[in-house]
């Protein structure tokens, strides 16, 4: 169990910031599972054998990743002053976003749901 009052735990826990390079997309309309294979692909790898892998999948994930991949990097050359030929995912991930509600109509009067799910995709870079 952590000592000190709440507030203290908390303003110690958020005075120390993560300073590696990171986007993060919000919204995405696509499930956790399907981001989660596309991701399970690149986690680790190095940033050119990653854009590699998402350039010749054919899943529709890879396209957002993809895009957010090429900004993450972005980030780390500009914000950053990293090389972008030693940067690696370090981390990527898929939460779980706000699901939108809709309905279908079927046979005598019935209603069925459809549930568009929706995802938050983050990636962390780093530097070998």
């Amino acid at each position: 169990m952590a000592k000190g009052h709440r507030s203290k735990i908390k303003r110690e826990r958020n005075a120390v910031k993560d300073t590696r390079p990171s986007a993060k997309l919000s919204y995405a309309r696509v499930s956790v599972q399907k981001a989660c294979f596309v991701l399970d692909a690149i986690r680790g790898k190095s940033v050119e054998e990653a854009l590699a892998i998402l350039m010749y999948s054919p899943r529709y994930a890879s396209t957002l990743i993809e895009k957010l991949l090429k900004s993450a990097i972005a980030n780390a050359e500009n914000n950053n002053g990293m090389d972008a030929s030693r940067l690696y995912i370090q981390e990527c991930y898929a939460n779980k976003g706000p699901t939108m509600k809709r309905i279908q109509p079927r046979a005598q009067g019935r209603a069925y749901r459809i549930e568009k799910r929706t995802s938050h995709i983050t990636i962390v870079l780093n530097e070998r």
